[in-house]
């Protein structure tokens, strides 16, 4: 029987990046769509019974909310579900904003830095943990990524381990230890194409601090990301077989 996903999701109602977040976590994790449900954080989060209802949890990415700044409606509670996610080891695939969520929920510290924005595919290194990991130790050690962030993890929380890293931000990923919950600053949930299509979508928010010429530059800044794009499915695999 086919894992049932709930994908949480930070947009506002009229983003139509809600319905292409949607579609981007279906095609990356090989499921049917309907396999894979949403609910809207703008609504507050379920309870922990509510999400138990399903196999897993995933966490996408957000249109013009920010960890740093804590502008999502009902952020804290948020991240007490989370907690309670990792101490039942209820299976996570976070990405992006997901995973700044989980950082801030555990104790690290979540950043703004435009300074350190990463908008495009950039090539990320995994960390000696990374390598002994069982779902990233099916990534060769240097691969592309998609990425699209202006907040970054300046504090990774105490024992767990930080799994791969970029040339502008050292903390890319996280595994919480013996459980099946495990999350991204990147999102493995979308290719060049549809990284593309949001940084256009977003451009103001993206590039609002850039010169034009740093915005063709940006265009330009969008490869494949192959084994990247691999990493829910194997997610899928791993964790259910």
């Amino acid at each position: 029987m086919r894992p049932k996903v709930l994908l949480f999701q930070a947009r506002d109602p009229e983003d139509r990046m809600r319905e292409q977040e949607h579609r981007c976590f279906v095609e990356r994790t090989a499921l049917p769509a309907d396999c894979i449900g949403t609910h809207d954080l703008l609504e507050g989060p379920p309870t922990l019974r509510e999400l138990r209802r399903f196999d897993a949890l995933m966490v996408g990415g957000s249109g013009d909310f920010y960890v740093s700044k804590g502008d999502l409606p009902g952020s804290s509670r948020l991240f007490d579900l989370l907690l309670e996610v990792v101490e039942t080891g209820h299976p996570t695939f976070a990405s992006c904003f997901g995973y700044q969520c989980l950082i801030e929920a555990l104790g690290g510290k979540v950043v703004h830095d435009p300074g350190r924005t990463e908008v495009g595919t950039y090539r990320l290194t995994l960390t000696t943990e990374g390598r002994q990991d069982e779902l990233f130790g099916c990534l060769p050690e240097s691969f592309q990524a998609q990425m699209g962030h202006k907040d970054r993890a300046s504090r990774q929380p105490g024992v767990i381990p930080n799994l791969a890293r970029s040339e502008l931000c050292p903390y890319q990923a996280l595994r919480i230890p013996g459980k099946p919950v495990w999350a991204t600053q990147f999102h493995p949930e979308l290719d060049r194409v549809t990284n593309q299509e949001r940084f256009e979508h977003y451009l103001d928010g993206y590039a609002a601090h850039m010169s034009e010429t740093e915005r063709r530059e940006a265009l330009s800044r969008f490869e494949e990301s192959p084994e990247a794009s691999s990493l829910l499915a194997c997610f899928i695999d791993l964790v259910f077989g």
